[in-house]
């Protein structure tokens, strides 16, 4: 009962997730779509992101074992290079949320975003890439992620898609495939340096170097942004970016992959849904047809995390 109950708590961190990721996409859209450059907004939100994650990582005894334990894994070997690249997926997943959000809405974003991710998620679970192992994918867990993808069907069914470039849904999709692997790259790291804050603050790191520079170029070929915004809750996308994160690492652990995917998949749509009702974008669904989309994906997570009850013979 006690372990039912632990990956209950554990599948509601991940809708927290997908609430949180759809919240950051909106901060991060509207301040790319304010500047006009998404990558000067990108580079603005990880940047933040990664003040607040060192100041923590320095105030926090866990947080500095945690950076000791990384610099000896890397002087040993011990962590391999590549346990350390997670920060470009998410230098990419903030890109395309200040590319795209503005002009298609927070819903139809997380549609591209929700095939990609739950895709992802049934393959590297099966391959066991994550730091659960190899987690089956099972007829519930399968049945599952096709309802999730079908709630992308629905929500693609409005006509909210005339004129839009095919490249906003694209980059989208790019996007949330490699959140899966980032979320599993992101578990096996934290159990390698035992510390969320500093599996986190690696991420910080090297996507706020990757994004400064991409900024550097883009403002070098385009000009500077054509406006400094005074809203400071324009400014707050990295804080949000730090809460998720870390807590994916955590709740990887205990859910999988897939499962993480799915509950964040219920924490998109139905904080999306709510967004582009309140601060409806150009090209976003309609209210009914996200919301519908939303029903259809919370079915899905209930169909693969839902344990089923057997008789006793």
């Amino acid at each position: 009962m006690a372990e039912r109950g632990s990956v209950g708590l554990a599948v509601g961190g991940a809708v927290l997730i997908g609430a949180l990721t759809a919240l950051q996409a909106r901060i991060n859209g509207s301040l790319g779509g304010e500047i006009g450059d998404g990558f000067v907004a990108a580079a603005i939100s990880f940047g933040s992101g990664l003040i607040i994650l060192i100041a923590l990582s320095a105030l926090i005894p866990g947080g500095r074992r945690g950076f000791g334990r990384l610099m000896a894994g890397i002087r040993s070997h011990s962590i391999p290079p590549w346990m350390l690249l997670g920060g470009l997926v998410g230098a990419f997943t903030v890109a395309s949320q200040g590319l795209t959000v503005a002009t298609i809405g927070v819903a139809l974003f997380t549609v591209g975003f929700v095939a990609g991710q739950t895709t992802g998620g049934l393959v590297l679970d099966r391959i066991g890439y994550g730091p659960a192992g190899v987690v089956p994918v099972t007829v519930r867990r399968l049945i599952g992620a096709l309802l999730a993808i079908a709630g992308v069907v629905v929500c693609l069914s409005g006509d909210a898609l005339g004129g839009v470039p095919l490249w906003m849904l694209v980059v989208p999709a790019i996007a949330g495939a490699g959140v899966a692997w980032q979320q599993g790259t992101n578990g096996r790291l934290r159990v390698r340096v035992e510390s969320p804050l500093t599996a986190t603050l690696v991420n910080f790191i090297g996507g706020t170097v990757v994004l400064l520079i991409a900024a550097g170029v883009h403002v070098a070929i385009v000009g500077t942004p054509r406006t400094v915004p005074t809203e400071p809750w324009l400014y707050i996308g990295g804080a949000v970016g730090v809460i998720y994160i870390f807590l994916s690492s955590v709740v990887v652990r205990r859910t999988g992959v897939l499962l993480l995917g799915l509950g964040s998949v219920v924490g998109l749509l139905t904080t999306s849904v709510l967004l582009d009702a309140l601060w409806p974008a150009p090209a976003a669904p309609s209210t009914l047809v996200a919301l519908l989309a939303a029903v259809v994906a919370i079915a899905g997570v209930v169909v693969a995390a839902v344990p089923v009850r057997r008789r006793p013979r």
